[in-house]
């Protein structure tokens, strides 16, 4: 698959092939998140004490820009591990997106991520599980059967959260939905609504937890001082699937 970039206003971009945006990097500010619903998937810090994130372990499913693992890498010192099918994307992502080279925190896996989630070295072992995975069409996510959710349920720590990105404004949005329902339980399911350009952020606890609006509150305000996350923001379009 083709991996191109663009540059406009500062802002670098990645494309697999065509004109959709797959990620992007602001390039004075290689290390922030640039685009809103990226900015939505770190939300599961909204459910993890701040001072206990450093040390912790994100897995990104699909490297995209490397966005998410390098916001996790330099701004919340967490051990981070990258899922990619398409070495070339790594390679770009190293050479033009600021990709930190691999250490003790920071590992990129070159495979299919199906597959490699099935590794048993993973198993129970991953607080912040990031599912981005799209094809060049960007048209609906490569993986999302109930299957494929069960296997990243296994991964999380029983604290744990993953988040993924889905078109909301399309009819695989429902079903992916209820797919991921069906595998944590309704309960532990919240969602964004989507983004101006479609993008609909969802959220499953491995736990779930149901704290107070006064809490979450509190919690957003904390993300916002330590990151400069727009987290009190979310909360006015990031609701639980159940009431």
């Amino acid at each position: 698959m083709e991996v191109n970039l663009s540059e406009s206003d500062g802002v670098r971009y990645l494309h697999l092939g065509t004109e959709w945006v797959q990620g992007s990097m602001r390039i004075k500010a290689p290390f922030d998140l640039d685009l809103e619903y990226v900015q939505r998937m770190m939300a599961w810090l909204l459910f993890m004490p701040a001072e206990s994130v450093a040390g912790r372990h994100a897995m990104q499913l699909g490297l995209g820009a490397g966005a998410i693992t390098k916001f996790c890498y330099k701004k919340l010192r967490m051990t981070c591990t990258a899922v990619e099918i398409n070495p070339r994307v790594a390679d770009v992502c190293r050479a033009w997106m600021r990709l930190p080279p691999e250490d003790e925190r920071l590992r990129v896996v070159i495979g299919d991520a199906a597959r490699e989630i099935r590794d048993t070295q993973w198993l129970g072992a991953v607080d912040a599980l990031a599912v981005d995975l799209y094809d060049d069409e960007a048209a609906a996510p490569v993986l999302d059967s109930t299957d494929f959710y069960a296997d990243c349920r296994r991964l999380l720590t029983e604290d744990g959260c993953m988040t993924v990105n889905l078109f909301g404004r399309t009819a695989s949005f429902d079903r992916s939905v209820n797919h991921i329902a069906e595998v944590f339980g309704a309960s532990a399911v919240w969602a964004f609504k989507p983004t101006r350009e479609g993008n609909a952020v969802v959220l499953a606890q491995r736990t779930p937890t149901r704290p107070k609006r006064a809490a979450l509150e509190a919690q957003a305000d904390v993300i916002e001082a330590r990151w400069g996350l727009p987290a009190l923001k979310w909360l006015k379009v990031f609701k639980a699937l159940e009431k």
